[in-house]
């Protein structure tokens, strides 16, 4: 059959052992269609040399060095994200193959991939855009990745005592937390550690964040969302001089008295998405969210 010619990098899970038959399954779906197959190096060479599998590419890659058409991600959730970091500004779409348990973002199931990529090649497909939120300290960027498309969150370090942290808006002053943290959280990471914290469920592409303090002193502070067209400013006092910022889970030590810009990145991060996947039935499913278990 006469089929274009499309790229793709991959991403995947070191950890995932034993799912190489879902991943053989990818390549071989992949190979079919004759399509040009990258890979994230430390992921090739953990299935070439530890699992032994006969593993054929056009070519490995480090880090953000690929041009391709798609991006696949090989994993859970957490897998997604890495491969969100990579891309980056790319605008590069992401496929999310979930070798787990059902994900948010990784929804495709290594049983949906054939038909799945049959619709990429169709182009029968929607893409969504998901808003990506950076950080800067003191005007500078931070060391590492900048940009998170779940969370960035100020936490206390060890067992260091709670921090304070005084919190404006749009120049305009709200709060000083006395808490453990502070997590600033996009749609998309709301039910991550935003959700564990007591934070709302937030669907996707509504244009806000939240503010959802870790372990608050006051009872009578809560969650707070706001657009995300606002610029938040951090400048966090804590005993031991020195706290942590999460950035998708990726932590930096900053020191007390830095100041933290957290806004909306100049980018997206666009997911593929399938026309007859649902946000509301994957919230039920993954959440379990409306079950009453005295029925059960």
């Amino acid at each position: 059959m006469n089929q274009k010619k499309l790229r793709f990098a991959i991403f995947g899970n070191e950890y995932q052992a034993k799912k190489s038959a879902a991943i053989q399954k990818v390549l071989s779906c992949l190979s079919i269609r004759k399509a040009e197959v990258y890979m994230e190096r430390y992921f090739y060479e953990f299935l070439t040399n530890q699992q032994k599998l006969p593993i054929e590419v056009e070519g490995v890659f480090d880090g953000y060095n690929f041009d391709v058409d798609y991006v696949i991600s090989l994993g859970g959730d957490g897998t997604f994200l890495k491969a969100a970091s990579f891309v980056g500004a790319k605008g590069i779409p992401i496929i999310g193959v979930n070798m787990g348990r059902l994900g948010f973002l990784a929804d495709i199931l290594p049983s949906e991939v054939e038909n799945a990529l049959d619709l990429v090649w169709k182009n029968e497909y929607q893409v969504e855009e998901h808003t990506v939120i950076q950080i800067e300290a003191d005007g500078e960027p931070i060391e590492g990745n900048p940009y998170a498309l779940n969370d960035i969150a100020v936490l206390k370090r060890d067992n260091a005592s709670m921090i304070s942290i005084r919190t404006s808006v749009n120049d305009e002053y709200l709060v000083t937390y006395q808490a453990d943290g502070l997590i600033v959280s996009t749609p998309t990471g709301s039910t991550a550690y935003n959700l564990s914290n007591g934070g709302p469920i937030i669907v996707p592409q509504t244009n806000i964040l939240c503010l959802t303090p870790v372990a608050p002193h006051s009872l009578n502070i809560r969650p707070i969302v706001i657009n995300d067209s606002s610029v938040i400013e951090l400048s966090v006092e804590s005993r031991s001089h020195n706290y942590l910022v999460a950035i998708d889970g990726r932590s930096e030590k900053l020191i007390e008295g830095t100041k933290i810009t957290i806004k909306k990145a100049p980018f997206t991060i666009r997911v593929v998405k399938r026309f007859s996947q649902r946000y509301f039935s994957t919230l039920r499913d993954k959440l379990m969210w409306g079950v009453d278990r005295l029925t059960k």
